[in-house]
Protein backbone atom coordinates (compact mmCIF):
# COMPACT_ATOMS: atom_id res chain seq x y z
CA UNK A 1 0.00 0.00 0.00
CA UNK A 2 1.52 3.36 -0.97
CA UNK A 3 -0.07 5.21 1.96
CA UNK A 4 2.10 5.61 5.02
CA UNK A 5 -0.31 6.74 7.76
CA UNK A 6 1.66 8.68 10.39
CA UNK A 7 1.15 7.61 14.00
CA UNK A 8 -1.08 9.92 16.00
CA UNK A 9 0.26 11.33 19.26
CA UNK A 10 -0.45 8.77 22.00
CA UNK A 11 -2.38 11.29 24.16
CA UNK A 12 -4.71 12.05 21.22
CA UNK A 13 -5.54 8.36 20.79
CA UNK A 14 -5.98 7.86 24.55
CA UNK A 15 -8.37 10.81 24.73
CA UNK A 16 -10.54 9.41 21.91
CA UNK A 17 -10.56 5.95 23.50
CA UNK A 18 -11.62 7.53 26.81
CA UNK A 19 -14.43 9.45 25.07
CA UNK A 20 -15.62 6.28 23.32
CA UNK A 21 -15.62 4.51 26.69
CA UNK A 22 -17.68 7.26 28.31
CA UNK A 23 -21.45 6.67 28.00
CA UNK A 24 -21.99 10.38 28.68
CA UNK A 25 -19.66 11.54 25.86
CA UNK A 26 -21.24 9.14 23.36
CA UNK A 27 -24.83 9.82 24.48
CA UNK A 28 -24.36 13.60 24.33
CA UNK A 29 -22.63 13.50 20.95
CA UNK A 30 -24.57 15.15 18.13
CA UNK A 31 -24.10 12.06 16.01
CA UNK A 32 -27.21 9.89 15.74
CA UNK A 33 -25.23 7.11 14.04
CA UNK A 34 -22.78 6.94 16.93
CA UNK A 35 -25.53 6.86 19.55
CA UNK A 36 -27.51 4.13 17.78
CA UNK A 37 -24.73 1.74 16.79
CA UNK A 38 -24.63 -1.69 18.42
CA UNK A 39 -21.33 -3.34 19.19
CA UNK A 40 -17.78 -2.10 19.68
CA UNK A 41 -16.44 1.11 18.23
CA UNK A 42 -12.80 1.66 17.35
CA UNK A 43 -10.82 4.75 16.31
CA UNK A 44 -8.88 4.11 13.10
CA UNK A 45 -6.92 5.90 10.39
CA UNK A 46 -5.64 8.87 12.36
CA UNK A 47 -5.02 11.76 10.01
CA UNK A 48 -3.45 15.12 10.85
CA UNK A 49 -5.78 17.96 9.88
CA UNK A 50 -3.98 21.01 8.53
CA UNK A 51 -5.51 24.39 7.76
CA UNK A 52 -4.21 26.32 4.77
CA UNK A 53 -2.72 29.56 6.03
CA UNK A 54 -2.60 32.64 3.86
CA UNK A 55 -1.28 31.87 0.40
CA UNK A 56 1.93 33.83 -0.07
CA UNK A 57 3.36 35.62 -3.09
CA UNK A 58 3.92 33.63 -6.26
CA UNK A 59 6.91 31.34 -6.00
CA UNK A 60 6.61 30.78 -2.24
CA UNK A 61 5.20 27.51 -1.00
CA UNK A 62 1.95 28.04 0.89
CA UNK A 63 2.14 27.05 4.54
CA UNK A 64 -0.30 25.16 6.64
CA UNK A 65 -0.74 24.73 10.36
CA UNK A 66 -1.72 21.59 12.23
CA UNK A 67 -5.19 22.09 13.72
CA UNK A 68 -6.26 18.61 14.85
CA UNK A 69 -5.86 14.87 14.61
CA UNK A 70 -8.95 13.16 13.21
CA UNK A 71 -9.86 9.52 13.79
CA UNK A 72 -12.51 7.66 11.82
CA UNK A 73 -14.76 5.78 14.26
CA UNK A 74 -15.46 2.34 12.86
CA UNK A 75 -18.27 -0.03 13.73
CA UNK A 76 -17.64 -3.42 12.12
CA UNK A 77 -17.47 -2.76 8.35
CA UNK A 78 -17.80 1.01 8.06
CA UNK A 79 -16.95 4.33 9.63
CA UNK A 80 -20.01 5.80 11.35
CA UNK A 81 -18.48 8.99 12.72
CA UNK A 82 -15.21 10.79 13.33
CA UNK A 83 -13.50 12.19 16.40
CA UNK A 84 -11.32 15.28 16.43
CA UNK A 85 -8.68 16.04 19.00
CA UNK A 86 -7.11 19.42 19.66
CA UNK A 87 -3.86 20.65 21.12
CA UNK A 88 -4.21 22.42 24.47
CA UNK A 89 -1.54 23.74 26.86
CA UNK A 90 -1.79 20.33 28.58
CA UNK A 91 -1.34 18.36 25.34
CA UNK A 92 -3.66 16.60 22.89
CA UNK A 93 -7.21 16.10 24.12
CA UNK A 94 -10.56 14.95 22.73
CA UNK A 95 -12.56 17.74 21.10
CA UNK A 96 -15.77 16.30 19.63
CA UNK A 97 -17.50 13.55 17.64
CA UNK A 98 -19.20 14.37 14.36
CA UNK A 99 -20.65 12.78 11.25
CA UNK A 100 -21.59 13.94 7.78
CA UNK A 101 -20.58 13.53 4.15
CA UNK A 102 -16.85 13.98 4.74
CA UNK A 103 -16.67 10.66 6.64
CA UNK A 104 -17.62 8.50 3.64
CA UNK A 105 -15.80 10.87 1.29
CA UNK A 106 -12.56 10.48 3.27
CA UNK A 107 -12.87 6.68 3.19
CA UNK A 108 -13.49 6.74 -0.56
CA UNK A 109 -10.54 9.04 -1.25
CA UNK A 110 -8.23 6.80 0.81
CA UNK A 111 -9.44 3.70 -1.09
CA UNK A 112 -8.88 5.51 -4.39
CA UNK A 113 -5.33 6.41 -3.33
CA UNK A 114 -4.33 2.82 -2.48
CA UNK A 115 -3.59 1.73 -6.08
CA UNK A 116 -1.31 4.71 -6.77
CA UNK A 117 2.25 3.66 -7.53
CA UNK A 118 3.96 6.49 -5.63
CA UNK A 119 4.17 6.47 -1.84
CA UNK A 120 2.42 9.20 0.13
CA UNK A 121 1.74 10.33 3.68
CA UNK A 122 -2.03 10.99 3.90
CA UNK A 123 -3.24 14.13 5.64
CA UNK A 124 -6.35 16.28 5.52
CA UNK A 125 -6.15 19.89 4.36
CA UNK A 126 -8.90 22.38 5.17
CA UNK A 127 -9.30 25.52 3.06
CA UNK A 128 -11.76 27.55 5.17
CA UNK A 129 -12.15 30.38 2.64
CA UNK A 130 -13.59 27.90 0.13
CA UNK A 131 -15.43 25.67 2.62
CA UNK A 132 -13.28 22.89 1.20
CA UNK A 133 -11.64 19.78 2.63
CA UNK A 134 -9.11 17.70 0.71
CA UNK A 135 -7.15 14.54 1.20
CA UNK A 136 -3.55 15.77 1.02
CA UNK A 137 -1.15 13.13 -0.26
CA UNK A 138 2.24 14.42 0.87
CA UNK A 139 5.18 13.03 -1.09
CA UNK A 140 7.65 13.05 1.84
CA UNK A 141 6.55 9.93 3.75
CA UNK A 142 9.19 10.52 6.44
CA UNK A 143 8.05 14.08 7.18
CA UNK A 144 6.85 15.09 10.62
CA UNK A 145 3.05 15.03 10.30
CA UNK A 146 2.85 18.37 12.12
CA UNK A 147 4.94 20.10 9.43
CA UNK A 148 3.04 22.07 6.89
CA UNK A 149 4.74 22.82 3.58
CA UNK A 150 2.78 21.90 0.46
CA UNK A 151 5.11 20.54 -2.23
CA UNK A 152 4.17 21.34 -5.86
CA UNK A 153 4.06 17.62 -6.67
CA UNK A 154 1.92 16.65 -3.68
CA UNK A 155 -1.59 15.55 -4.60
CA UNK A 156 -4.81 17.11 -3.34
CA UNK A 157 -8.04 15.14 -3.65
CA UNK A 158 -11.07 17.40 -2.99
CA UNK A 159 -13.61 15.62 -0.81
CA UNK A 160 -17.32 15.72 -1.56
CA UNK A 161 -19.04 18.07 -1.30
CA UNK A 162 -16.46 20.17 -3.12
CA UNK A 163 -16.95 23.83 -4.03
CA UNK A 164 -18.72 24.49 -7.33
CA UNK A 165 -16.35 24.12 -10.25
CA UNK A 166 -13.86 21.86 -8.45
CA UNK A 167 -14.32 18.16 -9.15
CA UNK A 168 -14.48 15.96 -6.05
CA UNK A 169 -12.46 12.75 -5.85
CA UNK A 170 -10.11 13.69 -8.67
CA UNK A 171 -6.44 13.98 -7.68
CA UNK A 172 -4.77 17.25 -8.63
CA UNK A 173 -1.14 18.21 -8.24
CA UNK A 174 -0.75 21.13 -5.84
CA UNK A 175 0.90 23.09 -8.66
CA UNK A 176 -2.31 22.70 -10.73
CA UNK A 177 -4.97 23.18 -8.05
CA UNK A 178 -3.31 25.96 -6.04
CA UNK A 179 -3.70 28.65 -8.74
CA UNK A 180 -7.41 27.81 -9.03
CA UNK A 181 -7.87 28.02 -5.25
CA UNK A 182 -5.83 31.23 -5.05
CA UNK A 183 -7.92 32.89 -7.74
CA UNK A 184 -11.16 31.79 -6.07
CA UNK A 185 -9.98 33.08 -2.67
CA UNK A 186 -8.71 36.44 -3.92
CA UNK A 187 -11.19 37.27 -6.69
CA UNK A 188 -14.22 35.06 -6.24
CA UNK A 189 -15.26 32.29 -8.64
CA UNK A 190 -12.59 31.63 -11.22
CA UNK A 191 -12.01 28.96 -13.87
CA UNK A 192 -13.78 25.67 -13.39
CA UNK A 193 -11.32 22.83 -12.77
CA UNK A 194 -12.36 19.56 -14.35
CA UNK A 195 -15.10 21.09 -16.49
CA UNK A 196 -15.26 20.67 -20.25
CA UNK A 197 -13.38 23.30 -22.22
Amino acid sequence: MPLHVPPAPAPALRSVLAALGSPTAVREARTPALRSVQGPLSPELPLPVHVLDRIGPSGLAPRTSLAAWRFLIRSSERAVAAADTMLTPDGWTFSHFFEGPYIASTELALRQAEPLTAHYQPRLLSIPELYMLTLWLHEDIEADASGGALAPTDLLVPLAPAPPGIAAHRPHRVADLLPVMTLRITRGPGPLLGSPA
